[in-house]
């Protein structure tokens, strides 16, 4: 049987695995992979800005992290929402019969796509994936078959989750900080309270990730077998376990590592008896060689005791020393967590219309009935990573620092509120911008941590316009590619 069919509409419908278009789908993977590596230098690097902004973590360890979870990401959770970018914006079934006119629109979609991005990165704009490749979708088809096809409801849903993914991602943030603030940071002892609030924090971050990764999972891991009764309470007992870790192991090696470095000894400064009591409450002997839970705040050699004794006013930025010592393992932990939900919800940016291309040249259809194929999502992934170490400096620092100043406390706020909104979306198969979430976040809740100037609002503004050009420029340049396809190449 021949290879290349004629249907009526004058174009070619395919045998699977034809050579006719082989080559498609070799510059489609050359061309995904251009796509992936300009998100890792752009999204990715918006996702760990913060981190390296509050100098908890340098560039060099944000990518190394990066590259493990985003791989992990994209290979576990990534497949559903590689789903709905494939199949989920246009009716593909209006391409049967015509399956390499569909082909040549997954590679200029991929193509237009790539060129933003790669452009925006260029000039350190911190664009959206999501808008991109959606924008780059809707180009070709509007090109290939008019308004007609695309899924406006689908479609309305994305956009919608444009502006209200940093809204919801922002106000997350914005209400954990204020627990945080109120209990914590402003309480009298705040390192008591920050150890007595560790455990909660690592077991409802982990607990949350495992369910995300345990229900509905990838078949291959036999997940999608555990009911969801299963994977809650497989959840609830790694976060549980997670609890008991911290507990026992990293609160006692928390607070040894902060006194240790925020030792002040007695011989230095008249010790008020009534401080001794709360060396009591921390569980240290107040005849310890240092004395500890008391903040150094010296200044011109002179120990400020209002501020020994804890109290924060409202109007300093800065965490407390020993707090924020804290907050940064912390925020190492959120780091990695919102790197998986990077990989899981962006890695679909990069292959989904690339895994269209590949099943399309597999069976022969446009229905693409198989499953997403791992091996497509971390091919995904690691272009991703790389795209990061190679040039993801150029648009950490727009996030991390000129936005807004960043505190381990108000990093880990920003990051596991943002974490959180992506992997909400990721699982219920909603492609949203995990750069609108973190931008979202870090303008509500540097707003909220210092006042309207703490916030770079030109900037911001800036950042705006390039999300509100980023859809028109991508579909523009996939229409483009598409027209020059069709003339080339049916």
């Amino acid at each position: 049987m021949d290879a290349v069919l004629a249907t009526p509409h004058g174009l070619l419908s395919l045998e699977p695995n034809s050579p006719e278009v082989l080559w498609l789908v070799v510059v489609g993977f050359l061309t995904a992979f251009v796509l992936a590596f300009g998100i890792g230098a752009n999204d990715v690097a918006n996702s760990f800005g913060t981190s390296v902004g509050s100098k908890v973590l340098t560039v060099r360890q944000a990518c190394i992290l990066a590259t493990v979870f985003e791989i992990a990401g994209a290979v576990l959770i990534g497949y559903k929402v590689s789903d709905t970018m494939r199949k989920g914006i246009l009716e593909v079934s209006l391409y049967e019969g015509a399956e390499k006119e569909l082909m040549l629109g997954c590679l200029a979609s991929l193509v237009g796509s790539a060129i933003w991005l790669m452009v925006a990165t260029f000039f350190k704009l911190p664009i959206s994936g999501t808008h991109s490749i959606v924008g780059a979708t809707v180009g070709f088809s509007l090109v290939c078959r008019g308004t007609e096809g695309l899924h406006w409801t689908t479609l309305g849903t994305i956009v919608g989750s444009w502006f209200i993914s940093p809204v919801l991602s922002g106000l997350m943030s914005v209400v954990l900080f204020k627990l945080i603030r109120h209990f914590i940071l402003l309480s009298p002892r705040p390192l008591v309270q920050g150890l007595r609030a560790l455990p909660f924090f690592y077991g409802i971050t982990i607990l949350v990730n495992v369910f995300s990764v345990v229900h509905n999972g990838p078949k291959l891991l036999y997940f999608d077998y555990i009911p969801m009764w299963g994977a809650l309470l497989i959840s609830i007992g790694v976060g549980l376990a997670s609890m008991l870790l911290v507990q026992f192991v990293l609160v006692p090696y928390e607070k040894k590592r902060v006194v240790g470095e925020f030792t002040l000894l007695c011989t230095c400064v008249q010790c008020s008896s009534a401080m001794f009591p709360n060396l009591f409450l921390s569980g240290l002997s107040p005849n310890s060689s240092a004395v500890p839970l008391i903040r150094e705040r010296i200044t011109d050699d002179k120990i400020d005791v209002e501020a020994a004794a804890g109290k924060v006013k409202e109007t300093d930025k800065e965490d407390p020393p020993e707090v924020a010592k804290l907050f940064s393992f912390l925020q190492i932990l959120t780091a990695t967590f919102g790197s998986f939900a990077h990989g899981g919800n962006d890695v679909s940016n990069a292959i989904g219309p690339l895994i269209a291309l590949w099943l399309i040249y597999k069976e022969g259809s446009v229905q693409q009935r198989t499953e997403t194929p791992l091996y497509v999502l971390l091919y995904g992934g690691l272009g991703i990573s790389i795209g990061l170490w190679v040039w993801g400096r150029r648009v950490i620092q727009t996030i991390g620092e000129d936005l807004t100043k960043i505190t381990a406390s108000t990093g880990f706020t920003i990051e596991i509120g943002a974490a959180f909104t992506v992997l909400l979306a990721s699982k219920i198969g909603l492609p949203i911008s995990t750069t609108h979430c973190k931008v979202g976040s870090v303008v509500f809740v540097g707003w909220a941590s210092s006042s309207k100037q703490g916030v770079d609002w030109k900037l911001f503004r800036n950042i705006i316009f390039a999300w509100v050009v980023t859809v028109p420029i991508a579909t523009g340049l996939s229409a483009l590619t598409m027209v020059i396809l069709k003339a080339v190449a049916l």
